[in-house]
Formats: structure tokens, C-alpha cells, sequence
């Protein structure tokens, strides 16, 4: 019951450690597939610490508080500063890492509302 969900989630949370995996998008897909299945796994997703902190005010308020933020930032920036590190002669690589860097910049300070 929920494995597939469950998985998503797991991966979303391997993601916070490991750069090759996508953490934010997992977390959003799995908290979107758990909204929509049954209320007893949509219930124990939100009570979740990692929901609490990084995704329930985003989920209600479309607002991230300013901590929430750099909980997702910090460890992204870290991540990707390794990787472009790593990618010293794959220009095209250290090019993509920027992008998805600046992206990430981009989404949570300018169009994520900040919570006071």
C-alpha cells in the first residue's frame, strides 16, 4: 500500500545527501501523490518532519519562511558546487550546474513568496 509513493518519498529524502538525485521535485511529486490517495498516507505525509519544515507552508500559504528557504538552498548550492567542481572538463556539464543553480536562486528568492 502507498510503495510507489513511499519510494518517491524516500528517494526525495536520498536526494538531500546524494547530488545525483533531484530532491525538490521528488518531495513535490510525492507530497502530490499522496494528496491524492488515500487520507490516512496523505495525513502521515503531512505529519512528516521534512513536510513540516520545508513544504507546509508552500503547500498552504505558497510562502516559504526565510529558514525553510535556505534548508533547501544551502545543501543545493553545496551539492551543486561539488558537481561543478567535479566537471572541470565538461564545460557543457559545468554550464547545465550553473543553469540549475541559478534556477534554484531564481525560484526561491524571487518568485517563492518569503513568509515573515
Amino acid at each position: 500500500m502507498g510503495g510507489g509513493r513511499l519510494s518517491l518519498l524516500r528517494a526525495g529524502m536520498a536526494g538531500v545527501v546524494l547530488p545525483i538525485l533531484p530532491t525538490t521535485p521528488l518531495i513535490l511529486v510525492a507530497a502530490f501523490c499522496f494528496a491524492r490517495s488515500s487520507d490516512r498516507l496523505n495525513s502521515w505525509f503531512k505529519g512528516t518532519k521534512v513536510y513540516k519544515m520545508v513544504l507546509e507552508g508552500y503547500m498552504t500559504k505558497r510562502s516559504m519562511t526565510l529558514r525553510a528557504k535556505l534548508t533547501i538552498l544551502v545543501p543545493v548550492t553545496a551539492l551543486l558546487a561539488v558537481g561543478f567542481a567535479m566537471m572541470g572538463g565538461v564545460p557543457v556539464g559545468r554550464a547545465i550546474v550553473a543553469i540549475v543553480w541559478v534556477g534554484h536562486i531564481v525560484y526561491f528568492g524571487f518568485v517563492v513568496k518569503t513568509e515573515r
